[in-house]
């Protein structure tokens, strides 16, 4: 089920109904502050909400206040192993900390982390991962990998609230997607807290991104999670272009353009592939939310893809242009992309206003037909 609990990173509100959020991860030396620096503009250019950066060492949370400073969104500090690293960046003025409590040193370590955090207004990210369960759980994994990543994210969460600290999001990630799905389903409905979801070591752009989308989407498609990350082999700008078009897809956030393109069949007389690459790299440069359809062939492009606010239909020697359900021009196929994005623009500087659709009372092919009879422009 939705988490009940809200919580605030940097002022970013996480759980609770809000919409949900976008994170990655820097891969800089986080001490190398202008590197790091740089990259975490590039994320926020690229749509990123809250961005974590390792903390590994005492020279990286000795950054982290020229960090904090710099950066134009929030910035989480991950901290594994040391207490007092922790400390130091919860004084820097970071967001967030991400801490494990089973692996920070003690009930004692935990419980000094806590008592800054409460006294700095700082959440927490709490956890369990797959490839890092304690101990006495690893018989448990053995027989069920997700009931072990539950178990130890309840025991996380215990000792938290044993310390009267509620200000925190929890993750039970894996790399396998079935496990991960089964595990987030499980702890959702044992607790109120907001959740952050991701397939752990997802892999390279193309593997990594097809896991994300299958285990995170299958998860917010049941309104569970709050925030995501998709953990690629990559440039994190990849990760965020990535969870955007996750979220886009179950049409839960709009940022830039969503494309929708037809397969290509014996019909494409175009090169539809080529068309729709052209048309995608295009979009990427606009920040406003519409919708293209790129379709290879005249015969199905108002009728296959008639919610779209723009598109285009392809052909030997001419195409045509179409929005929102109605065919504007025919024009000839080598000035066809120019030709849509000069309606596009124009359509974006007056305004954007959709007009309000009939039903089309005419088959797709019977209305590409009648269009292929206005004069080529």
């Amino acid at each position: 089920m939705a988490s009940k609990r809200q919580i605030s990173v940097g002022g970013v509100k996480i759980g609770g109904g809000a919409p949900v959020v976008v994170q990655s991860m820097t891969l800089t030396k986080t001490h190398d502050v202008e590197a790091t620096t740089a990259q975490i503009a590039a994320l926020a250019s690229a749509g990123c909400e809250i961005v974590r950066v390792a903390v590994p060492k005492t020279e990286d949370a000795e950054a982290l206040s020229k960090l904090v400073r710099f950066s134009p969104i929030p910035v989480i500090a991950d901290i594994h192993f040391n207490a007092s690293l922790a400390l130091k960046a919860i004084d820097a003025g970071v967001a967030a900390v991400r801490i494990n409590p089973g692996n920070i040193g003690g009930p004692d370590k935990v419980e000094s982390v806590v008592k800054a955090a409460k006294a700095k207004g700082v959440p927490m990210r709490i956890g369990a991962n797959a490839g890092s369960l304690p101990e006495h759980l690893q018989e448990l994994a053995r027989e069920d990998t997700a009931e072990a990543l539950v178990v130890e994210a309840i025991e996380q969460v215990e000792l938290l609230e044993r310390l009267d600290f509620h200000d925190f999001k929890i993750s039970v990630k894996a790399s396998h997607v079935p496990t991960m799905i089964r595990a987030y389903r499980m702890l959702s409905d044992k607790v109120p807290y907001p959740l952050h979801l991701g397939v752990t070591e997802a892999g390279t752009p193309f593997s990594g991104s097809i896991k994300s989308a299958v285990g995170m989407g299958a998860l917010l498609m049941d309104g569970i999670g709050d925030t995501i990350r998709v953990s690629l082999t990559a440039d994190p700008v990849e990760e965020v272009k990535t969870a955007y078009e996750i979220l886009k897809a179950l049409g839960l956030r709009e940022r830039g353009p969503v494309m929708i393109a037809c397969p290509s069949c014996g019909r494409d007389n175009v090169g539809v592939e080529n068309l729709a690459k052209v048309v995608e790299e295009r979009l990427q440069t606009y920040p406003e939310a519409f919708e293209v359809a790129v379709m290879g062939c005249a015969v199905n492009g108002p009728g296959e893809a008639g919610d779209a606010d723009f598109g285009i239909a392809g052909g030997r020697d001419v195409g045509f242009v179409y929005a929102h359900g109605r065919v504007l021009k025919k024009v000839s196929s080598d000035i066809l992309i120019d030709e849509l994005f000069f309606e596009i623009d124009k359509w974006i500087a007056e305004g954007m206003q959709r007009p309000k659709r009939l039903k089309m009372a005419k088959p797709a092919a019977l209305a590409m037909a009648e269009a292929s009879l206005i004069p080529l422009e």
